[in-house]
């Protein structure tokens, strides 16, 4: 899959927030309520993320529809695995060294990740 950029990110978050399939002015309006992007720039955009294989469009009328191909779960499993592969060579535990060290963190933090560890844990050892 095609990496995207900071830009189709934030139209993508856009297009998630949707129950439906939105045309580009409600992208617009959405992902830029002052006005920050054109019209055009948006929708220059989410025919690249069409082309990249991330949006489908339907016309209706004279309008486009576009719906997302991937969730953002998934969108955002495919960034991770990439960062993890290319960066920290496929070691998920070096990512978590690296994100922890990096960060101040408090002890409520810590709580929590041991509470998402451990839970993790369980769910593997109740699956042998």
């Amino acid at each position: 899959m095609k990496k995207i950029t900071a830009v189709e990110w934030e139209i993508m978050e856009a297009i998630w927030s949707f129950d439906k399939a939105p045309a580009v002015r409600e992208v617009l309006d959405k992902a830029f309520p002052n006005g920050e992007k054109a019209y055009t720039t948006v929708q220059t955009i989410m025919n690249n993320l069409v082309k990249k294989g991330l949006l489908n469009t339907k016309k209706i009328g004279l309008v486009n529809f576009y719906t997302p191909l991937l969730s953002r779960k998934e969108m955002v499993q495919t960034e991770v695995t990439s960062v993890v592969r290319k960066i920290f060579h496929g070691s998920v535990p070096a990512l978590a060294n690296f994100l922890i060290s990096q960060k101040d963190i408090d002890l409520a933090e810590i709580k929590q990740i041991k509470s998402i560890l451990d839970h993790k844990e369980k769910r593997l050892r109740g699956k042998k």
